[in-house]
This record gives structure tokens, C-alpha cells and sequence, in this order.
């Protein structure tokens, strides 16, 4: 059965929108909504992004004895092969549902790559406004990393948006491995 974002449109199925992207990190999901499956991953992409963050914050804490930074890099490795297998799930996605045509220019991403890309954006962007005023060494620069991370969200979700467009109307292929 189709979603509500898989229609086919010009021989190729209709990737998720940009904004659906965003609400799919964004909020966890709804059992009343018969899901994309990319969008399904992509929410997953995020709370792989968010175990990867938190392990890593606590592999550097100042007082962080050997084995709790053994053991969380034992965690990023196992996250990091969770996030694998899910942009693996996004590209085989992509490799039934999208229409590929041979003369159109190749993206040098899949696009499991992509949205892996957006959702450990969107992860720092987050991170960067949770910060505590306690956290702040100089609040003027945590002020201008969280502007900073949100601004490269916004313009890799514009990225995400021109890609998705191209390859709709057949002026660009996704890598399909």
C-alpha cells in the first residue's frame, strides 16, 4: 500500500520532502501514520547521531577512567554500524522506488549518506541549544556555534531539497551500491 509520500510522479516514486525530513527527526513516530520507510530510518539516523553524541561526550570527560573509554568506544563503533545498515536501507530503498536515467549526472552521495549527514546535523544543531548557562565557558561563542550549526542544517536541508528536485526531474542520478 502506498504512503502518503510514495506516490509515483514521473516514473519515480516521491522522495520524502524536506519538511517531512525535519518532522521525522524531530518528533518520534506516529502509529497512527502509515510511515515512509525513509523517513522511518532517517528518525532512527537521529537517535543513532544522539547514543553517538552522548558516548563520545563521555569518553572526554575530564574524569573519564580507561575503561569507560574503552567501552564507549566499543558503543560508537556498534552505533556507527547500526547507522550503516539503516543508509543502507535508505539506498535500497532508492534503488526500487527511483527511476535512474543513464545520462543524467551522477550525485557523488547516496542518499543514505545524505540524510546520515543531515540527522548528525541535526543532532548538533539540538545539542548546541541545550547547553546550560553553567555549560557556557563564553557564552558569546556557544551563542554563535549553536547560529552556526543551525545555519549548516538549514543549508544542507536546501542541499537535500535541490537533490531531491534533479533527481525527479531526471537531471541527476543517486549512486545506487
Amino acid at each position: 500500500m502506498p504512503t502518503e509520500y510514495a506516490r509515483v510522479r514521473n516514473g519515480t516514486d516521491e522522495l520524502p520532502p524536506p519538511a517531512e525530513l525535519l518532522r521525522a527527526f524531530r518528533e518520534p513516530d506516529d502509529p497512527n501514520r502509515d510511515p515512509h520507510s525513509v523517513l522511518t530510518a532517517a528518525r532512527q539516523l537521529v537517535e543513532c547521531h544522539e547514543r553517538r553524541s552522548t558516548a563520545i561526550e563521555a569518553a572526554h570527560a575530564p574524569d573519564a577512567p580507561d575503561g569507560r573509554v574503552a567501552a564507549c568506544s566499543m558503543l560508537v563503533e556498534d552505533i556507527d554500524g547500526d547507522r550503516a545498515a539503516l543508509v543502507g536501507r535508505i539506498d535500497a530503498w532508492v534503488a526500487d522506488h527511483v527511476e535512474h536515467r543513464g545520462g543524467a549526472s551522477l550525485h557523488t552521495e547516496t542518499l543514505g549518506a545524505v540524510i546520515d549527514r543531515l540527522a548528525a546535523k541535526w543532532i548538533a544543531a539540538q545539542r548546541a541549544l541545550r547547553r546550560t548557562p553553567q555549560q557556557r565557558t563564553r557564552p558569546v561563542q556557544v551563542d554563535g556555534e549553536a547560529h552556526l550549526q543551525w545555519c549548516r542544517l538549514a543549508e544542507l536541508t536546501d542541499g537535500y531539497r535541490d537533490l531531491i528536485t534533479d533527481v525527479t526531474e531526471h537531471r541527476r542520478r543517486l549512486p545506487v551500491w
